[in-house]
């Protein structure tokens, strides 16, 4: 745990100074020479910043990405279209090259935008799955989720979904009509879905449980890992914000009907 913080702490720092150091010389390029030492030319200046901001960028970025190749693709892409910028700007170099840069950047995007299309458009930390059921939701991102009121009606719900071994965990708010009618029928359905709820994978029979405590704790630890933006920092400031009217945010875990032996 120790080495954990540490590890953390120090990419936090270099990330930071890193980036900080980028943003200087790209803004007061004159200051930053001046207090380093450095010859003063403008656009070399300019081009240590993209580069530098590209390497804090990539720093602060792998500490919420788990996937090497698309966090070394972002913080290339960062610097490399910074750098173009200052060809553009600065009038560095020639046209020529100023167009091979901004192609590069067009073309390593693109590459981004395809690894992360292959993750499932989930670039957080996933654990994985020891029951078949849940291994297609390990890398899901969106599941339509179908409860049930008193008498038998379905109500379904787009929401997100972490994985950890047996059992999975998704989040909800204490006034929703979800949470209301799990207090009285915890058997529900889960389907792959899009963000709007539209299924692309077959319905799981499955019971769901709220959590408190520990547990509560360690569903929201495994949804920020997996959406680090998501469930990390925007679902739980609206929340905040809105709790007066929806309530405090709440847990479920979630275990296949099959296997807590519920049909």
């Amino acid at each position: 745990m120790k080495a954990g913080r540490y590890v953390m702490a120090v990419t936090v720092l270099a990330g930071l100074g890193t980036a900080v150091a980028g943003v200087w010389c790209l803004v007061a390029p004159r200051s930053f020479a001046e207090r380093v030492g450095f010859a003063y030319h403008e656009h070399f200046l300019h081009d240590i910043g993209a580069f530098q901001l590209g390497i804090g960028g990539t720093l602060l970025l792998a500490l919420i990405w788990r996937d090497a190749l698309a966090t070394a693709l972002a913080g290339f892409l960062l610097a490399n279209t910074v750098h173009t910028v200052n060809h553009v700007v600065d009038l560095g170099g020639t046209a020529w090259q100023a167009l091979a840069l901004a192609v590069v950047s067009v073309a390593a995007a693109a590459a981004l935008g395809l690894r992360i299309a292959a993750l499932g458009y989930v670039v957080g930390g996933v654990s994985s799955a020891t029951t078949p059921a849940l291994a297609p939701f390990v890398r899901q991102k969106t599941i339509l989720l179908t409860t049930y009121r008193r008498d038998g009606t379905p109500g379904s719900t787009p929401v997100s979904i972490a994985v950890d071994g047996d059992r999975a965990y998704v989040r909800s708010f204490e006034n929703a009509a979800k949470t209301r009618r799990l207090r009285t029928n915890p058997a529900v359905e889960v389907t792959p879905s899009t963000a709007r709820g539209a299924p692309t994978g077959p319905a799981l029979p499955a019971r769901m449980r709220r959590l408190d405590g520990a547990e509560h704790r360690r569903a929201a630890h495994l949804l920020a890992s997996k959406y680090p933006f998501l469930h990390g920092i925007l679902v739980p400031l609206m929340h905040r914000i809105m709790r007066a009217k929806t309530g405090p945010t709440v847990h479920f875990e979630l275990v296949p009907a099959a296997r807590s032996g519920q049909l």
